[in-house]
């Protein structure tokens, strides 16, 4: 079980890709010294910790086929950098968790280099190596598509070798095979370094269902049993949370082990509520999974999100619909969990696959020449200045996305109802209108009373006798809305906060 992580748990959290954040020498990649630069915007808008992509040397400009695991990617800065980064994030009480890619490295990894020399190299079991009637023997030579994977067949010839290796992602990227006490031993050096010498608060955990193959599919979660043990002997208090791609019943088990997981089904019923324009019974889904992820974790910290780096933007989910971005804002923020916000959602960025798009430039001002921060690896074909208004510019907009952002974040802070992150509070409120999304988030200090219009509709909203007493607007996206709630209408795709007066 997972150590008691009582401490201060960051409620607000962004997702930097940072090739495309900000660039702070003009070779238009993003780098850690531009990161460093806007800290102070990303306290200002009230961010708690960041989750940085990977930041490791790599062949790949996404960089999740990793090279060193003790460097910084050279485009990137170096591990000087870094430090700086993290001091200074420290400085403004930002927490800076590491995406830690260990299911899989790149085929020019110094491990992988060697394995593939021979099959009696000290490194070949660091990897999964089979013959071909091995593999059909197995029934294993090809896949069914997932989420994470749109690989069919993932064994990859190695050139006058007998054997075939595994890569479940990509042939440049060879899984790991964890039953090597040596590439164990290894990994353990990796987390004392970055955990203890380096002072990183923790870590986003990539592909951790694939952990074993999928034959071996029930080794994953065990895995995670020794993983966890290791952080708390090294750091008790660095923070975990994993990508596990599934449904919630599978997602359910990895609580047992680590602090948090990301919440893809919410994510994606939350996506189809804004398009679809009616709500799909989400809080009671909502708590039905709280009660299956209580079963493994009491203290399980629900990690939501609208999209991130391997999902298409939520701006483009909605067709660039300002109102819908700032509606999804508004019910995400609203929510139980510990909310992730991809860079550039607070500025509505766009962008659809394949990957790169999704991954585009932040826009920070119009100025799009080779000194500016803005970062130019890709010629942005969604977010452009003709299609998103720049940071810059919104700034001095009072009903822009990002103060919409700025103002949720901060009332989510302050509201002891909305920060609450153990044992979510969360009950519906039926107002018999599925396109009114309404719900409960109690609190002994003080409730409220959340409704969503999710229709481009003016809805008359009657509040149950129970909640008859909510009658002080604490928040309303609605500009004819003031002081107490009495007219009992909520403008199209407008979001209402109520409390009792």
């Amino acid at each position: 079980m997972i150590a008691d992580k009582s401490r201060f748990i960051p409620r607000i959290c962004y997702e930097i890709f940072v090739r495309s954040f900000c660039d702070s020498n003009g070779d238009g990649i993003g780098d850690l010294q531009g990161i460093i630069s806007k800290l102070d915007y990303l306290a200002e808008l009230g961010i708690e910790a960041i989750w940085l992509t990977p930041i490791h040397p790599s062949p790949s400009y996404h960089k999740y086929d990793v090279t060193d695991y003790y460097s910084i990617e050279p485009e990137y800065g170096t591990l000087e950098d870094f430090k700086t980064l993290l001091a200074a994030a420290h400085e403004r009480n930002i927490q800076i968790y590491l995406d830690l890619i260990i299911n899989h490295t790149s085929t020019l990894h110094p491990w992988f280099a060697e394995a593939r020399k021979s099959h009696d190299n000290v490194f070949r079991n660091f990897y999964w190596w089979m013959t071909p009637p091995q593999i059909e023997a197995l029934g294993i030579s090809k896949r069914e598509t997932s989420d994470d994977s749109q690989v069919v067949y993932p064994w990859h010839d190695n050139p006058e070798d007998q054997e075939k290796y595994y890569g479940l992602f990509f042939k440049g990227m060879p899984d790991l095979n964890y039953h090597s006490e040596a590439l164990r031993a290894e990994l353990e050096k990796i987390i004392r370094f970055w955990l203890v010498e380096i002072g990183v608060d923790g870590f986003r955990l990539d592909a951790a269902r694939h952990i074993y193959p999928d034959w071996e599919k029930e080794e994953s979660i065990g895995f995670w049993d020794y993983f966890s043990k290791l952080v708390n002997n090294v750091k008790p208090d660095a923070f975990t949370v994993a990508e596990v791609w599934a449904e919630t019943e599978e997602v359910a088990p990895y609580f047992r082990y680590l602090n948090a997981t990301f919440h893809f089904d919410l994510s994606f019923a939350l996506q189809r509520i804004v398009v679809q324009e009616h709500d799909e019974e989400i809080v009671e889904k909502l708590r039905e999974s709280y009660s299956l992820f209580e079963k493994y974790n009491p203290l399980f910290i629900d990690a939501i999100m609208l999209t991130n780096h391997d999902q298409d933007r939520i701006g483009s989910v909605v067709s660039n619909h300002k109102a819908k971005i700032k509606l999804a804002a508004s019910i995400l923020l609203t929510l139980p969990g510990q909310p992730y916000l991809y860079y550039g959602e607070e500025i509505g960025m766009l962008g659809t696959k394949p990957d790169p798009y999704i991954r585009e430039p932040f826009l920070w001002s119009e100025n799009e020449s080779e000194v500016s921060e803005n970062t130019h690896w890709i010629h942005a074909q969604f977010s452009t200045n003709q299609t998103i208004t720049p940071l810059f510019e919104q700034k001095s907009d009072p009903n822009s996305i990002y103060h919409h952002y700025r103002a949720l974040i901060s009332l989510r802070k302050t509201e002891p109802a909305l920060s609450q992150i153990f044992a979510p509070n969360l009950h519906r409120v039926c107002l018999h209108d599925d396109q009114l999304l309404a719900y409960f988030r109690p609190h002994v200090d003080k409730s409220l009373v959340i409704i969503h219009n999710l229709s481009g509709d003016i809805k008359n909203v009657y509040l149950p006798e129970d909640k008859a007493d909510f009658k002080n607007i604490l928040y309303s996206t609605d500009s004819s809305h003031s002081g107490a709630f009495s007219h009992a209408e909520l403008a199209p795709y407008c979001s209402l906060i109520l409390s009792v007066q």
